[in-house]
């Protein structure tokens, strides 16, 4: 359950004295391990090789795949608000999004809320921010930072630095280069150059690739070009009942003219003459091939870095994260994009290689979320106690394949708020996800109550329909789950501060359809 009280159990304090035996054996003359945390934007789990997706034998991502099969791969990891900026924000606070204060795109992050950086360099962290920022503030709780201004560029990417002048006037550009190369050019560049070798580094690489609209550098131009890229099977032709609710069935951005609201076929160039289902399948191929072409630049870059701390011995002793802000839909349920509560968009990726702590070819299964990934860093780093203003809990032991406590989470809260937003017609929503099971509350309005589209619960059993093809609200069979399930929505939204208590007119719509 997602309750404050959640690691004050009895035994669990054994666990962290073996876990952090473990982790002394780990490190190398007792020196704290390096930590590279490596970020890509909208790289959801179908395109990654590791995954087992139907793309994996297009070998999208062999070095990210090296990862995880020499180290440790999360299969049930999952953002609480699939966009970019609040999950950046959970991400840096360990914190939900009511508590962080960032509820959408117009959040931001202060530096006096940057807690991943503070307390890491209070760990004796040498701490670097570079890449892809997207939390308005300046990251000046970070020892050094590079970051893209807002979403920042593909080509010729501009970059914002600390200087003389005050944030965000410090500028440099990479000219000539694609954001991906500059990106890790920047980072080796600082690895080499800049850091305090006596110190272990805390770096966090985010990628800008492969969010919209999937530039890629030339040189992958022909890559996949002769490929058919598979389909997965519920791009056409979506069910009239079954899969959603209508709540959601006539919204969403997606591939076919059924779902045409963010026109990608028009963005792609795809002549809007041809029917269905020509069109969905040629709009499908562009958009996989550039999304795909940004995901290999990414990959690619990725084995540089390696690459450098192979060279340097440092692999060893470095705990190297690969995750995403959030997943992506790459046509299933005829969608694009992100912030729905489905699978693909909910579920993120997360690898960890660390040669010195954790076995090769390991897996794990813990329901996780991405406030708790500070708390595990942080743990990694020798903080042995999470700070009480994080909501999200440490999985450090995970890592060296302990046991999963028992009072550890039994779901996991998502909300996304941004109703309707950006052409994308995503309406807000939220609920909890189970080890089996999920339920969904669509409530349809914005937080002052405007712009209302219908309301719907939505459930389904993630073991007898992993697709989510077929809603299983009204069916009486699951009514005692249902149930319980409501009740566990509403203590995790209290327990979380994720109430509608400032939002009246939401708690209205809440209340006039609980049940």
């Amino acid at each position: 359950m997602e309750h404050s009280k959640i690691l004050k159990i009895a035994g669990f304090g054994f666990m962290l004295a073996g876990f952090f035996q473990g982790l002394a054996m780990a490190g190398e003359k007792g020196r704290s391990p390096n930590i590279l945390f490596i970020m890509s934007d909208d790289h959801t789990t179908q395109a990654i090789g590791a995954y087992g997706s139907r793309l994996a034998k297009l070998n999208p991502t062999p070095n990210i795949d090296d990862l995880a099969s020499n180290g440790m791969r999360f299969a049930r990891v999952f953002c609480n608000n699939a966009i970019c900026t609040p999950s950046r924000a959970s991400i840096m606070t360990g914190q939900y999004s009511q508590k962080n204060g960032v509820l959408d795109l117009n959040g931001n992050l202060p530096p006096e809320r940057q807690f991943l950086a503070i307390e890491m360099k209070k760990a004796g962290y040498q701490t670097a921010m570079i890449g892809k920022w997207h939390l308005k503030k300046e990251p000046a709780a970070f020892d050094y930072y590079c970051v893209l201004p807002g979403q920042g560029k593909y080509h010729n990417p501009d970059f914002r630095i600390r200087g003389d002048r005050v944030w965000p006037h410090n500028t440099i550009k990479k000219a000539g280069t694609h954001s991906s190369d500059a990106i890790t050019d920047i980072s080796l560049s600082w690895l080499k150059n800049d850091r305090d070798v006596n110190k272990p580094f805390f770096l966090m690489h985010h990628f800008k690739a492969p969010h919209d609209m999937f530039e890629n550098a030339q040189r992958y131009d022909s890559y996949l070009e002769d490929e058919i890229i598979p389909e997965p099977g519920n791009l056409h032709n979506q069910p009239a009942e079954g899969f959603g609710s209508e709540a959601t069935r006539k919204f969403g951005a997606g591939v076919t003219k059924n779902h045409p609201s963010w026109n990608l076929g028009g963005r792609l160039g795809v002549d809007n003459e041809l029917d269905e289902p020509e069109y969905g399948k040629v709009v499908y191929q562009k958009y996989l091939k550039r999304y795909l072409r940004c995901v290999k630049g990414v990959d690619d870059n990725v084995k540089r870095l390696v690459d450098y701390l192979k060279e340097t011995g440092e692999l060893g002793n470095t705990v190297i994260i690969y995750t995403g802000d959030q997943g992506f839909f790459l046509g299933e349920h005829d969608f694009m994009d992100k912030r729905w509560m489905y699978e693909e968009s909910f579920r993120i990726p997360f690898i960890v290689h660390w040669p010195n702590g954790i076995q090769s070819g390991s897996e794990n299964n813990w329901l996780i979320n991405n406030t708790d990934f500070a708390p595990t860093i942080l743990e990694l780093a020798g903080n042995t106690k999470t700070p009480t203003y994080m909501q999200g809990h440490s999985f450090a032991a995970a890592l060296l394949g302990k046991a999963k406590p028992n009072s550890w989470r039994t779901h996991t809260y998502y909300r996304y708020w941004m109703h309707l937003a950006h052409s994308l017609k995503v309406p807000a929503h939220f609920g909890i996800r189970g080890e089996r099971y999920k339920l969904i509350f669509f409530y349809g309005c914005t937080p002052n109550g405007k712009m209302q589209t219908p309301v719907a619960w939505e459930f389904y059993d993630m073991e007898k329909d992993p697709h989510e093809m077929d809603n299983q609200y009204a069916n009486p069979e699951y009514g005692k789950i249902i149930a319980d399930m409501k009740l566990e929505l509403k203590r995790t939204r209290a327990d979380l501060n994720e109430t509608d208590v400032k939002y009246p007119s939401i708690q209205a719509v809440i209340d006039s359809n609980w049940r």
